[in-house]
């Protein structure tokens, strides 16, 4: 579902008599597996089991599911009542999670932008933890916000609940200040990255120390722009193959999802001048570059409507588009799907251009769900009803059809916006202001008294009224419709008495036929009354002998 992020946790127990405890947690399926069976290998542990954590982003409820369980059965001890009055997070390794490191960044969100670092930094860099505890006030409203929610979700006190916040920070702060004086951690901008990774890949805390290296590394980084960059650098000297380089690119994942997630961090990657349709086909073609380039490639109107990326931005969709980097991917992806489903318009200035705009991202993000199951289409269509309804609401409406200068430019700007909203409920409102306008004084009047000549109104109904038939509407809604179209029609041709001029038109009668044929049909005229008299004056006259012989003579026109 869109909303939902995954990641896994592998939890140990040292002995038959221990308790679980977390060892690593990782976006990485593979990764997670693996290093469980590894460890099982090597009799390091007495049990390890994998567990598959989703998060709802819309309602911030966690469901875990066990994928795999090995070694020494569990003994059934009281553990639910641990797991009802003790704090989620228990111990240092606890902080590392997916679903800590985002409430970590919530709850600091704004000392973290004023350091222009996220989550997975603070947690790594020691710098970072030095300044955060000298900061005194944040670090404090921070615990206070955590603890009262979880006090009355748990029934606890308040103060105990911060007293216990408190000593995990604090352990916290203590182990990787320890670790950063006794030097343990790597430098991998001087050992080199594939050998930092390398050396750690069977330590027990390999990608807490790993994860130190690449925050140190990117420390440097003065925008978001150039942190992407240093940690693509990073992915590129990631070791060839194995174990090593799925650790490697399992930690460098970790902040650059943290960045991507970040509307600062995201926006500044893709352009901060965008609107929201913009930064949605920026985010669209970063996530799902190669669909994306293709369709651009074979539809000029998707082009035009695609922001170009910047040379980091571009070199970053390279990455994502490959399976090292998913979860990023995806994140961005149902990003997408949830600005979509907003209130705010995705052109505030030009609604034209909000219909061409939305057209080319659902052609987009159409294409990026077929390839490669980037989202499942069900949201995708999901979304774009939901933002359809934004489509035909009375204010956008009008402020679409303010540039229409006429009744019929109007009309055909209905039609237009008829066959770009999807859902039934949509389009059915969207046929009710094409019927309005089609049945107004004002249409009948500006067609009726147009100085164009009467064989081009009638063209124009024509296809007003075929193409009414265009835009995914049920026989009871565009069948009203044209039905007035056609009325007005007749109206136009009663005025010119066009037909009675095309059966005495100085040509021949193979020719007169045609052309009484050709408006009887609907070709150039619409159904209605003017088809009909038209109809009913063809066959006068292929009853004359005259007309019937020389029409003989023309079997191919017979």
């Amino acid at each position: 579902m869109a909303g939902t992020q995954v990641h896994y946790e592998l939890f140990v127990r040292r002995t038959r008599t221990d308790s679980w405890s977390l060892d690593m947690a990782t976006e990485d399926r593979a990764l997670a597996l693996a290093t469980a069976e590894q460890m099982m290998k090597a009799g390091r542990v007495a049990a390890v089991r994998v567990c598959k954590e989703s998060m709802d982003e819309d309602t911030r409820e966690f469901q875990s599911i066990s994928i795999l369980n090995l070694g020494i059965a569990e003994v059934a001890k009281t553990v639910k009542a641990r797991e009802t009055f003790e704090p989620l997070c228990i111990a240092p390794q606890d902080l590392y999670s997916v679903h800590a490191r985002d409430r970590i960044g919530r709850l600091l969100e704004a000392w973290l932008e004023r350091r222009g670092a996220t989550a997975f930094e603070l947690l790594h860099r020691p710098d970072l933890v030095e300044d955060l505890e000298r900061s005194g006030n944040d670090l404090q409203h921070a615990i206070q916000k955590v603890a009262v929610p979880e006090a009355q979700a748990r029934g606890l006190s308040v103060h105990e609940l911060i007293r216990t916040f408190q000593s995990l920070v604090e352990r916290s702060i203590q182990r990787i200040l320890k670790d950063a004086r006794k030097g343990a951690m790597p430098d991998v901008d001087k050992e080199g990255f594939a050998a930092a990774a390398q050396r750690v890949a069977n330590h027990p805390e390999r990608a807490y120390l790993l994860g130190v290296g690449v925050a140190v590394s990117i420390a440097p980084g003065r925008s978001w722009s150039e942190k992407i960059v240093r940690l693509l650098d990073l992915a590129e000297a990631a070791p060839p193959a194995g174990p090593a380089r799925a650790l490697a690119l399992a930690v460098i994942e970790q902040p650059l999802a943290e960045i991507l997630g970040s509307r600062m961090g995201l926006d500044e990657v893709i352009g901060r001048d965008l609107d929201l349709g913009g930064r949605l086909a920026a985010m669209t073609r970063l996530a799902a570059s190669e669909p994306v380039e293709a369709l651009m490639r074979a539809q000029p109107r998707v082009a035009a409507m695609m922001p170009s990326l910047a040379p980091a931005a571009q070199r970053l969709a390279k990455w994502l588009a490959s399976e090292d980097f998913e979860s990023a991917r995806v994140a961005i992806a149902k990003r997408v799907v949830r600005d979509l489903t907003g209130p705010k318009r995705l052109r505030p200035s030009d609604a034209e251009g909000e219909i061409e705009l939305l057209r080319a991202l659902a052609m987009a993000l159409t294409a990026a769900a077929g390839q490669g199951a980037l989202i499942p289409m069900e949201d995708v269509q999901e979304a774009f009803v939901t933002r359809s309804r934004n489509l035909v609401t009375a204010e956008f409406v009008e402020d679409y059809l303010e540039k229409s200068a006429t009744a019929r430019h109007e009309a055909e700007s209905l039609i237009w916006l008829v066959e770009n909203v999807i859902g039934g409920a949509n389009k059915r409102q969207a046929a009710r202001y094409l019927s309005a306008c089609v049945a107004g004084l004002r249409f009948e009047t500006e067609i009726r008294s147009d100085p164009e000549g009467p064989a081009t109104r009638l063209a124009a109904l024509a296809g007003l009224q075929k193409a009414c038939a265009r835009g995914g509407l049920s026989p009871e809604d565009y069948a009203p419709i044209q039905a007035k179209i056609g009325d007005v029609g007749g109206m136009v041709e009663a005025d010119s008495r066009l037909v009675f001029q095309l059966a005495r038109a100085n040509t021949s009668a193979v020719r007169r036929v045609m052309l009484l044929l050709q408006l009887a049909m609907g070709e150039t005229g619409p159904l209605g009354p003017a088809a009909d008299r038209a109809k009913a004056e063809a066959l006068k006259l292929v009853r004359q002998d005259d007309i019937r012989q020389e029409l003989a003579a023309a079997p191919e026109e017979m």
